[in-house]
């Protein structure tokens, strides 16, 4: 989440033009482009994570409900694929306050890992580890398309806005982004770790498909699927030495 990025004026503004106008036209004015779909901050995100001239949105929805209102099934939108691949992002942008009583989209981090039939998952009600994406007006969510979600129910009585639209690649990936000098593939693992994300799968499932995300984002996908098992980057569970882990082994080539 960015919180609060887009300007107090901005958000007055989109809320305004969506009652006189609808949303659809904000894509054509030049203040909403810059200052949203273009926001600095949201941006960099969105560089480091799809590269060099990602494509900007060429369409937007607007999931405008009239509180109070019950909840939506869980559920993914179309066209989602399960891959380690990160090629689009899913946005919302709030331009109003938008606390659990107005609504707010309820997320499962991690689960555009998760292949599952709609027809298994729409019907639960409450997951453990799900998120209510609540947050003060001007907020911006970058999430991966595939990911589940859904409306969660609201009490407020009055309009939310919530507009979605998402960005694309247009480049191979590769680590060009900014990058912490201390940064250690070999990820140091000690008593104190705690796996609080919920593991929504098999043991060590989602640990292997978030490693192997990110070893495709660094363009080194042949180096992930050289070193696997158990002394390998991530173990999957709190280990009390350092694994070898990404450039912390070496390979003898022999004659």
């Amino acid at each position: 989440m960015l919180e609060s990025v887009v300007p107090h004026a901005i958000n007055q503004r989109t809320s305004e033009f969506i009652e006189k106008h609808g949303h659809l036209p904000l894509l054509r004015e030049d203040w909403f482009v810059k200052n949203v779909l273009q926001n600095s901050q949201a941006a960099g995100a969105v560089r480091s994570l799809l590269g060099r001239n990602f494509a900007l949105p060429i369409g937007m929805a607007n999931h405008q409900i009239e509180c109070p209102e019950s909840a939506q099934n869980w559920h993914r939108d179309g066209g989602s694929r399960y891959s380690p691949e990160l090629n689009h992002l899913q946005v919302f942008y709030y331009p109003q306050d938008t606390p659990a009583e107005m609504g707010p989209t309820e997320v499962l981090p991690g689960s555009h890992f998760f292949f599952c039939l709609q027809s298994w998952m729409g019907h639960y009600g409450s997951i453990r580890g799900g998120v209510k994406t609540i947050a003060p007006a001007g907020s911006i969510f970058l999430t991966v398309y595939s990911i589940w979600h859904r409306r969660s129910a609201s009490i407020a009585c009055n309009i939310r806005n919530m507009l979605k639209y998402c960005y694309w690649r247009t480049v191979p990936p590769q680590r060009d982004w900014i990058i912490e000098p201390d940064f250690d593939f070999g990820h140091d693992h000690s008593p104190s770790y705690k796996l609080e994300t919920p593991n929504f799968r098999q043991q060590f499932r989602d640990w292997y498909d978030v490693a192997e995300m990110f070893y495709w984002l660094c363009d080194k996908t042949n180096d992930f699927q050289r070193k696997l098992g158990g002394d390998g980057w991530p173990p999957g569970y709190p280990i009390l030495w350092k694994p070898e882990g990404f450039r912390r082994f070496q390979v003898k080539e022999l004659e």
